[in-house]
């Protein structure tokens, strides 16, 4: 959710469990027009919270001038104080999946990985070498918080558009979805770079608008029925919760611009998912 008007939208994700304190709101709002204007940032993203042990890491994305590829995360655990997270690798997120269990709250902390490598020697003898794994907790949280992103952070159709050249903006034409638009989890969007979009023939393809229809839809998401969709307020707030990452929420409110997204959980993925359904 936008920083300018965090005080407004933290209430659209209380029924979810996502609470804020007064003090909280407080430096949070203070701290993050400081940050944007510091680090030259477009626009900030209150991204949500992730629960430790004895710590817990508030989580905030600086936007450049393309709100979906030009992102910078940084975290705190005082609302005040921010600090950047390194760009998540394909070798970091690897190797931070081997890691299980929750956060301490300590960023220098090294989570430690065995693995028994087997190796045959003279006579076929099998012989077995135990290798340490260090993965540090820094590391984790940025491999973290690019997974959540990947696999759930959603939009909703024609929010954003993508120019000519490629570039990502928010369309200043959006005007909302419809009640009836907001019911259909074909109206929303993954933000990330699209992957089944290309699978599909060009037949399917005819009859989607380039500048819109460039991100993959949820309602195509394996397994089926990893999103809650529910109406709050009458019809006046549609809130998607995702069963894959429990504690990611997404609201919506039909008929204006409001949207935005907030995670509070503790960064661990619900793999146990598929036979839950």
């Amino acid at each position: 959710m936008e920083a300018e008007s965090l005080h407004l939208e933290v209430d659209y994700v209380g029924s979810s469990g996502t609470i804020l304190s007064p003090e909280q709101k407080a430096a949070l709002q203070t701290s993050l027009v400081i940050l944007k204007n510091n680090q030259k940032f477009n626009r900030v993203y209150y991204w949500g919270k992730i629960l430790g042990v004895k710590d817990d890491y508030f989580i905030a994305q600086g936007i450049g001038k393309d709100e979906m590829n030009d992102k910078t995360t940084l975290y705190s655990k005082d609302c005040v104080n921010w600090n950047l997270l390194p760009p998540a690798t394909d070798a970091m997120k690897k190797t931070s999946r081997l890691a299980k269990g929750r956060f301490t709250g300590d960023p220098s902390y090294e989570f430690e990985h065995v693995e028994v490598k087997k190796t045959y020697g003279e006579n076929d003898e099998v012989q077995e070498e135990e290798e340490t794994i260090p993965i540090k907790e820094e590391d984790r949280l940025a491999s973290v918080i690019s997974d959540i992103d990947n696999d759930v952070s959603i939009v909703p159709r024609a929010a954003f558009i993508k120019r000519p050249a490629g570039q990502v903006v928010k369309n200043r034409s959006f005007e909302g979805l419809t009640v009836q638009e907001a019911a259909k989890l074909s109206s929303y969007m993954h933000f990330r770079d699209a992957v089944k979009l290309n699978e599909k023939t060009l037949l399917q393809r005819a009859n989607l608008d380039k500048a819109i229809d460039f991100l993959d839809i949820i309602e195509e998401d394996i397994p089926k029925g990893s999103w809650s969709l529910q109406f709050e307020r009458g019809s006046g707030l549609v809130t998607l919760r995702s069963l894959l990452w429990l504690g990611y929420v997404f609201y919506h409110v039909p008929g204006t611009r409001k949207f935005g997204c907030v995670y509070t959980g503790t960064g661990e993925k619900n793999q146990d998912l598929p036979f839950m359904l």
